[in-house]
């Protein structure tokens, strides 16, 4: 028994659409479910900071009430008053000093051990990287005492150590970058006579840009949020905002108070990765 098949219907395009159909299902399936991962990552870092932004309004919140009772900015105005804009200050300008600082050094490592590998390559990275494996309070504390006895200023200290401690950051991060890139594009325009340095600006720079915008951003957060460097090697001298959000958690009632500095330590590092990831969908990165 022979079987009609409808006009413009054979058996070789059945199969094919087919399998299209069965593609496009299987894409908006993934949509779907990437949607629902983003959505329920969404609830579980915002959610805990719904409390968080109605205590930095809240005047008098008492047990077992679900809302704040009074509302205000009695809670911003007493962290004001304790010194929060000044350790903000302080706070922004560490990360930017350590950013400044670590960033380049990452990127002048990461591409001698990419570009120029040798039998030393090995030590060196283990040295970059064993801030990472040593005990933190161990590490500071020697240090502390080398760099008093240096007679180092507890400014220059501090950014010191936070740059030795956001140098693996930068070198890993930087070393991945370079280890992608083509040095053929860096050949080809060596071979139009273009200098180092034309290179490394209209070459390279535009190809690393990426990378290099999250390794001074993990160089930022190292200097940002500290807390134990800042307080054994700077002695009391530079407030930040970790030391006032610890002075105000040790304290009873302060509810509102670390409330508000919680907020403020947020503000920046969540701003620059919003915008980090705004410019990448954007295509601002070539």
């Amino acid at each position: 028994m022979a079987i009609t098949l409808p006009p413009g219907l054979n058996q070789q395009t059945l199969p094919k659409d087919a399998a299209q159909s069965g593609l496009t299902r299987s894409r908006a399936g993934g949509r779907i479910l990437r949607s629902a991962t983003a959505g329920a990552l969404a609830v579980w870092f915002v959610l805990p900071l719904v409390p968080l932004g109605l205590w930095v309004f809240a005047d008098r919140w008492s047990y077992p009430a679900p809302l704040p009772q009074d509302w205000g900015l009695q809670n911003v105005d007493s962290a004001l008053s304790r010194g929060a804009a000044t350790a903000f200050a302080g706070s922004l300008g560490l990360g930017l000093v350590v950013s400044a600082v670590a960033t380049p050094l990452g990127v002048l490592a990461a591409r001698s051990l990419a570009f120029h590998p040798s039998r030393w390559s090995a030590p060196v990275s283990a040295l970059l990287f064993a801030p990472l494996a040593l005990p933190a309070f161990v590490a500071v504390f020697g240090l502390n005492v080398l760099l008093v006895r240096l007679q180092v200023p507890s400014y220059a200290g501090v950014v010191l150590v936070l740059t030795v401690y956001a140098l693996p950051y930068t070198t890993y991060v930087m070393r991945l970058a370079y280890a992608a890139h083509d040095i053929g594009f860096d050949e080809e325009a060596c071979t139009l006579g273009a200098t180092q340095g034309q290179v490394f600006l209209r070459v390279q720079f535009p190809l690393i840009a990426p990378a290099l915008a999250r390794a001074a951003f993990l160089a930022f957060l190292v200097g940002w949020s500290d807390y134990l460097v800042t307080l054994l090697i700077g002695g009391g001298s530079l407030v930040t905002v970790p030391l006032l959000v610890a002075s105000a958690a040790s304290g009873a009632g302060n509810d509102g108070i670390v409330a508000v500095l919680s907020v403020m330590a947020l503000v920046p590092p969540l701003g620059l990765l919003l915008g980090l990831t705004g410019r990448r969908r954007r295509g601002g990165w070539s």
